[in-house]
């Protein structure tokens, strides 16, 4: 099943812990390159996967939130790892994990949405215009054409020109299902903070100081309340806190595995 997807491994083949990482939307492991270089996990097992339909990988038949939740919890068991990183869409399949229950190690959610309101005010007019019979495959095909340009702007300029490519190699047919049912699985739960919190595991929820993701406040009170929460604020970061700020992120990954050994 595994070898048609793309996995990228890291650390000592031996190491005592083992941490998947999960990709966000559109993004494929090439994202993950910087944090699995830091220092601060150097000593740990990494494996980063591309959520199956991106990354000109395959897309399963079943493209919701839950069925990615079976798809990495099955990987991480058999790959025996214990703490799982997600970024953006990568760390609500990781949340979806916890919840359904299959998943009880700890957390790293890197920019999650905990609400449809959240998300990007673009990246809702492309789903509603990418449902439009004819129009929307074609307007799907122009946006990750354009993506390359506009990526560069946001993206630390070392990596920007790969990582933006990176981006544009996507099948708009596969984006357009798979975003379709992440905005059916955010209108299936309006409100997920309370579903991190009664999944009971710990989780640190990491966010640039100028995400583009929404946070409300009801949301943030919400998350200092939970006790198995830990809120992280990176300073000089967006949305894609990762490569902005690799070192930042490998510290919280490095502190999750920690966790596993109390």
């Amino acid at each position: 099943m595994y070898e048609r997807w793309e996995i990228r491994r890291a650390g000592p083949q031996d190491a005592p812990h083992r941490v998947l990482m999960i990709p966000g939307g559109l993004c494929t492991t090439e994202f993950y390159v910087d944090v699995m270089a830091e220092p601060a996990v150097a000593g740990v097992g990494m494996v980063a996967v591309t959520m199956p339909g991106f990354g000109r990988t395959e897309a399963p038949e079943d493209v919701s939130m839950e069925h990615y939740a079976r798809l990495m919890a099955d990987f991480a068991a058999e790959s025996g790892c214990d703490v799982v990183v997600g970024h953006s869409l990568g760390a609500n399949v990781a949340l979806e994990m916890a919840a359904l229950g299959l998943f009880g190690g700890p957390l790293v959610l890197l920019s999650p949405t905990f609400s449809r309101g959240d998300e990007s005010k673009a990246l809702d007019v492309l789903n509603v215009v990418g449902r439009l019979p004819g129009l929307g495959i074609v307007v799907w095909a122009g946006m990750l054409g354009l993506l390359p340009r506009s990526m560069k702007r946001e993206l630390p300029p070392r990596r920007a020109e790969t990582l933006a490519a990176a981006m544009a190699n996507n099948d708009p047919t596969a984006c357009r299902r798979i975003v379709r049912d992440y905005y059916a699985y955010l209108d299936r739960y309006p409100l997920l903070v309370p579903r991190l919190c009664e999944a009971g595991v710990p989780a640190w929820v990491v966010r640039g100081d100028h995400d583009e993701i929404g946070l409300t406040d009801d949301e943030r009170r919400g998350l200092e309340a939970c006790p198995h929460v830990r809120m992280v604020t990176v300073p000089d970061a967006g949305h894609a806190v990762l490569v902005e700020q690799p070192a930042a992120v490998a510290e919280v990954v490095a502190e999750a595995v920690t966790a596993c050994v109390r």
